[in-house]
């Protein structure tokens, strides 16, 4: 294993570092739970697409700078460092863009990617409905085929970005006699459309970065349904190992957190050295964010040989969810009572966005399929264990 970068690599680092440098805003913007946060963010990805950065492993006809995984990482090393913006978009850049890539028709991709890579059209989530949360296999939505459209009713709830995105991606049982992953397909649905009502629910915070979508007598055209009639369920495995695997929850992330949290540690250090546990749980942070890195970058070359993404993308989801709520829960120790502060208290000096990310890793062991089911999947198609 080669852990060296070549220099084309070093030459493509540089470039984004100086770019960054150059355009990242200066103050934080608005989270984009509020509608005002939602058009800044909206801007800032714009403001990638000029310098072709809204997502680099695209074509260049399609705005992108035909770069590979490795570059990829490299590409979000900077970015999490720079301390640029979180993406508005990435349901659609990093989960549905890869997806179109696969599956996608070329009218489809030259429509629909454009857009979301400029932030014009800003993508949620349609997955889980009120009786089939992790287990996408129970969707009970229909999409009947008349003429060429569909027509669609049911509900979507934990909608991610819903409240104020564009579009949004979903499985619909097309088949109304079928069971489990048969007669699924997969269908990207314009979220202005009439018969759609769009109902936020709160977060832990109060702010609604979820919604539910509910679909009366909704006409979509059949020009929307991505891959086949009745082969959603291999569309959507796809989806959620890009989700799982790789492209949501890139290594930089984390490493990222891990750097600030030795910083809190140092800030904090003769309180945080009274709990040797601590100090050992910030050294534990810092080596889990870099094998989870290594790991990675092994599965980027992988699929740059032409290999594909399997059951082991479970694995990385446990991981990921579990070491963000470790770090987040190491740093509640270390600030201790004061990490209870909102942002604006006095005496909160910037404890806020710690307090921010541990609400928010308490659902990452939830959301792109629970780490319970994943443990069911490891079991049984990576360790061939029985189901019963």
């Amino acid at each position: 294993m080669d852990l060296t970068y070549t220099d084309k690599q070093n030459a493509f680092r540089e470039e984004v570092r100086s770019w960054l440098a150059d355009n990242v805003p200066a103050e934080a913007l608005q989270t984009f739970d509020t509608a005002e946060g939602f058009a800044a963010h909206r801007e800032w990805e714009a403001k990638l697409n000029e310098g072709r950065w809204g997502m680099v492993t695209w074509p260049e006809e399609l705005g992108g700078r035909a770069c590979d995984l490795i570059e990829w990482l490299i590409f979000e090393e900077e970015y999490y460092k720079a301390r640029a913006p979180l993406r508005v978009n990435q349901n659609g850049i990093f989960l549905l863009g890869p997806t179109l890539m696969e599956y996608g028709t070329e009218e489809q991709k030259a429509r629909i990617l454009p857009k979301m890579a400029n932030g014009e059209e800003v993508w949620a989530q349609g997955w889980s409905e009120p009786n089939a949360g992790s287990d996408m296999a129970a969707i009970r939505s229909t999409a009947r085929l008349e003429g060429d459209k569909y027509i669609i009713n049911g509900q979507k709830t934990w909608s991610t970005r819903a409240v104020w995105a564009d579009w949004c991606f979903g499985m619909f049982r097309t088949d109304p006699d079928s069971q489990r992953h048969r007669g699924l397909t997969f269908i990207l649905v314009p979220l202005d459309t009439p018969g759609i009502t769009v109902r936020p629910i709160p977060q832990l915070d109060g702010l609604p970065g979820f919604a539910e979508i509910f679909f009366d007598n909704v006409e979509v055209a059949v020009e929307n349904r991505l891959g086949d009639e009745g082969a959603g369920w291999s569309v959507a495995m796809a989806t959620a190992g890009f989700e799982r695997g790789l492209m949501l929850r890139s290594p930089a992330r984390f490493q990222e957190t891990a750097r600030r949290l030795v910083e809190l540690y140092r800030e904090n250090q003769a309180a945080a050295d009274s709990d040797p546990a601590v100090r050992d749980a910030v050294m534990r942070a810092y080596l889990d964010a870099e094998s989870y890195c290594l790991t990675t970058y092994q599965t980027a070359c992988r699929l740059n040989k032409g290999g594909k993404i399997g059951a082991e993308s479970s694995t990385n989801k446990i991981f990921w969810s579990e070491l963000d709520q470790n770090m987040h829960a190491t740093a509640m120790s270390i600030l201790g009572a004061r990490a209870e502060l909102l942002p604006h208290a006095p005496d909160a000096r910037g404890v806020g966005s710690w307090l921010d990310g541990w609400l928010f890793a308490q659902s990452g062991p939830i959301y792109a399929g629970t780490n319970e089911v994943q443990r069911n999947i490891i079991a049984e198609r990576m360790l061939g264990m029985p189901r019963k």
